[in-house]
């Protein structure tokens, strides 16, 4: 459990404040691309405590500024999107990607009151489907050379929800293996060809063994973690018959990003960003590494459960999540349906907007969660104290990660999940030619690779 003041010191990410200041220091997503492909291709965006406007000028250029203009405070999501930027309508203050002040149509002829008008701005990049911006101080760092951004765009498939708490209860319950086998837990295998683009619903190894199986039957892992150059590496480790074991792979990625096997030829790097500090997104991006990614399967699945503009869940503490009490006797643990982000919004919204970390006792399946607090808190403190180790994370050498389930026999069992993912990017049409410079073909040290 953490102290009140811990539990403040991590939850808070306004402007100021300590945690704030961290995750500035790193390019936070803040839409999909998507929510610019339309006729006026500019939206407004809440990220950190802070409301902004992002836009697509005429030259495909992203801009990101802030939401209200710089002359009295209109709001610029209604702005007129021409002449090299957005025009408040208000009284025509045209401001561009940099947010530089272009024109003030009102003042008088030959004014260069523009000149010194300045509106707040952030750099945005685009990688796979979703925009990135760096809301920090000074220079951008280069964006980390991950298999999410490297992989071709149609071998990625990027989506969004919204949920109703702080951002990290959302991001912890990423980085707790042990949760699957009850919260995921399905008491029939399903079809895998049937459940395209579903986490929990492939099978591993040569025999087959639905994952569905393994989660349900083999509900007590060991959890290992390690740090890394880039966060942690969480091993969930299940004892099955015959000296063979399921290990399940999964990384933390500093600070609010993890990387998890969704499949044998599929990942997902999740990133859990504050609206404020009571609501936040959660940015999901898949990677396959064998076949381009069936955008429109995957797509319709999910507005099956998310209604646009804003990405809300369908499925809500409004209508229960869904709960039904004939489905948790019969078909699933929880009673919500099918996909797994109901049940992982269902768990962190009901611990509260802001979850009371004073008051719970973690077991020792909550090993990632421990070190992820320890990791976190001494990065914050390292930044305050202006030491260097406030870098973690931060990386241009590209490190995958490693994320897989595999099922391995006898005592070279870490090699084994290694050679698995080895094989997966020889395979991969994208991946092959990077295979060979890649980091994870060592395995003698955790420094900035995986």
């Amino acid at each position: 459990m953490l102290s009140r003041e811990q539990n403040d010191l991590v939850t808070q990410t306004g402007p100021g404040t300590p945690a704030g200041r961290l995750l500035r220091r790193y390019w936070q997503p803040v839409a999909l691309s998507e929510e610019l492909v339309v006729e006026r291709p500019l939206t407004g965006v809440s990220v950190l405590g802070e409301r902004l406007v992002l836009f697509r000028d005429e030259q495909g250029r992203l801009g990101l500024i802030d939401r209200h203009c710089a002359h009295r405070g209109a709001d610029l999501c209604y702005g007129r999107l021409e002449d090299g930027g957005v025009r408040c309508p208000f009284h025509g203050w045209l401001f561009d990607v940099a947010g530089d002040c272009l024109e003030q149509p009102g003042e008088p002829e030959g004014s260069t009151y523009s000149d010194h008008v300045h509106a707040k701005a952030y750099p945005c990049v685009e990688r796979n489907g979703i925009v990135f911006a760096f809301m920090g101080e000074g220079q951008a760092p280069g964006l980390d050379r991950m298999d999410c951004f490297e992989a071709p765009e149609e071998y990625t498939f990027a989506f969004k929800g919204y949920l109703e708490c702080n951002w990290l209860q959302a991001l912890e319950v990423g980085i707790d293996p042990a949760h699957a086998s009850f919260l995921h837990r399905y008491f029939e295998a399903g079809d895998p060809g049937r459940t395209y683009g579903q986490q929990f619903r492939d099978t591993v190894g040569e025999e087959s063994v639905p994952m569905t199986t393994l989660l349900r039957e083999y509900p007590r892992p060991e959890i290992n973690v390690d740090r890394t150059g880039y966060g942690l590496r969480i091993r969930a480790i299940r004892d099955l018959a015959d000296g063979r074991r399921h290990v399940r792979v999964t990384n933390q990625l500093f600070p609010q990003a993890i990387c998890i096997p969704m499949s044998s030829e599929m990942t997902i790097t999740q990133w859990h960003v504050p609206v404020d500090d009571t609501h936040c997104y959660w940015y999901a991006l898949f990677t396959s590494f064998k076949n381009p990614t069936d955008k429109a399967t995957m797509r319709s699945q999910r507005l099956e459960l998310y209604e646009l503009p804003h990405y809300l869940a369908r499925q809500n503490k409004q209508n229960d999540y869904g709960y039904d009490p004939e489905e948790q006797r019969t078909r699933t643990y929880t009673g919500m349906g099918d996909d797994i982000n109901v049940h992982d919004q269902w768990a962190v919204e009901s611990m509260g907007a802001i979850q009371d970390r004073t008051r719970e006792h973690l077991g020792r399946t909550d090993a990632a969660i421990r070190e992820y607090r320890r990791l976190l808190l001494e990065t914050i403190a390292d930044l305050e104290a202006g030491r260097s180790s406030a870098g973690v994370g931060h990386t241009t050498q590209r490190f995958g990660p490693e994320a897989v389930d595999a099922i391995s026999q006898g005592a070279n069992w870490q090699e084994q999940w290694r050679e698995l993912d080895r094989e997966r990017r020889t395979r991969s049409p994208w991946n092959a030619s990077l295979a060979a410079s890649a980091a994870i073909e060592k395995t003698g040290t955790d420094h900035g690779r995986n």
